[in-house]
């Protein structure tokens, strides 16, 4: 397996859980900042592996394997950022590029050892669920920030975009993963939330509200 056709694959396996049937090579194409017709030719060649079902005109969906091998690679991925946090002082905004090298380490010793040495974490540092060995991966009760209502409380538990401009805008607001929240009132014209973070009141957008994760207390 290559480095680019790891790529597709989870690529596909995120496209994939939004999406109901087959994913088409257009959205495929969107997300690997490519051209439709290579991420058709990608396509067959992954199907020629048995890890993807491809018919013509209607798009592509992952095998049991191709699933798999895709949850492989987005466990190594969450192990690595854990580890750049946790070990090597990096910040939760700067792990996701050296992860992306790091994802397409082959030796499954290391991998094992990693999450060994990390204590067999079940979260990465966004929140993102890091799967077992096995590929099995912990559900979690989380809800959206803007699905509270007022006077409701919530822990922070992750993000639903994790750029590095939104982990930073959060950071500012002093926003983090085990942080209460609780929300002191909306606003009906920009859908804006007033929230309280400790002892601090705050405003946040619509759109960052939509893009955090909560644990409602």
């Amino acid at each position: 397996m290559t480095l680019s056709e790891e790529n597709y694959l989870k690529a596909i396996y995120h496209l994939g859980r939004d999406a109901k049937g087959a994913i088409s090579t257009n959205a495929i194409a969107e997300v690997m900042a490519t051209k439709a017709s290579s991420v058709t030719d990608m396509i067959k060649k992954l199907a020629d592996k048995g890890l993807v079902k491809y018919k013509r005109y209607q798009g592509a969906n992952l095998t049991e394997d191709g699933r798999l091998y895709a949850i492989s690679v987005i466990r190594k991925h969450r192990l690595w950022e854990l580890f750049l946090v946790e070990k090597l002082n990096f910040s939760w905004d700067e792990v996701h590029d050296v992860a992306e090298q790091l994802e397409h380490v082959k030796s499954d010793k290391l991998i094992e050892e990693l999450d060994a040495f990390l204590d067999f974490p079940s979260v990465d540092p966004h929140g993102d669920p890091i799967p077992d060995k096995d590929g099995n991966i912990q559900a979690s009760a989380k809800v959206l920030l803007a699905t509270l209502k007022t006077g409701e409380k919530g822990v922070c538990v992750g993000v639903k975009n994790s750029s590095r401009a939104f982990l930073q805008y959060l950071d500012r607001l002093e926003v983090s993963l085990g942080k209460e929240l609780t929300v002191l009132g909306k606003e009906p014209f920009d859908n804006s939330i007033a929230i309280r973070v400790g002892d601090t009141a705050i405003h946040i957008s619509s759109l960052a509200a939509n893009n955090l994760y909560v644990k409602k207390l």
